[in-house]
């Protein structure tokens, strides 16, 4: 399941009010949290997609079940968007997509939100969003090389600094991350 921090109801509702009530509700989430807006018209997939892109939110998917279509959108942040990483130790798309291919020794952790996670991330990836990464760093080996991924890099560039400040040695942020992978993916939709 994937896990929204709010919920719309918008079922039975037409256009524009799906638009309406998700900007309402977007305005009381924090930077980063993910949500579900719930409709039954056909048409809010492309309004709700083409609004979360012209206001600089990001558009994560849409499940359909039954007559019902979540829609799952991120509330942007500008820590997403400035570019600007710290941590030493970073490696390319490319790079990374080569360690893949030669079936090198590794740990891939994605810090995205579950939401963002669930609609598309590289196959055998560990989920960690970045706030949950100081209790659930005892989940990871010291010992292993440890890739990090996020949407941009400025996410993972945080998590990067994070587990090296307790004792993680091998580890790499992977920039520019998941907005322009071109690797496989794998989703986990339920």
């Amino acid at each position: 399941m994937i896990k929204a921090n709010q919920i719309v109801d918008a079922k039975g509702l037409s256009c524009p009010m799906p638009i309406v009530k998700t900007k309402k509700a977007m305005n009381d989430l924090e930077s980063g949290q993910v949500i579900e807006v719930q409709a039954t018209d056909k048409g809010s997939t492309a309004d709700i997609k083409a609004w979360a892109e012209s206001t600089g939110h990001q558009y994560l998917g849409t499940i359909e079940e039954g007559d019902i279509l979540k829609h799952y959108i991120r509330k942007e942040t500008d820590k997403d968007t400035n570019g600007e990483t710290k941590f030493p130790n970073v490696v390319t798309n490319e790079e990374l997509q080569a360690l893949l291919e030669n079936n090198e020794e590794m740990v891939i952790v994605d810090v995205r939100e579950s939401a963002e996670y669930a609609f598309g991330h590289i196959p055998g990836a560990k989920s960690i969003p970045l706030g949950e990464l100081e209790e659930r760093m005892g989940e990871l080996n010291q010992s292993d090389v440890i890739y990090v991924v996020c949407r941009t890099g400025t996410r993972s560039d945080l998590a990067a600094q994070k587990l090296s400040e307790n004792g993680f040695k091998n580890v790499y942020n992977v920039v520019p991350g998941m907005s322009k992978w071109t690797g496989r993916k794998e989703t986990t939709q339920k």
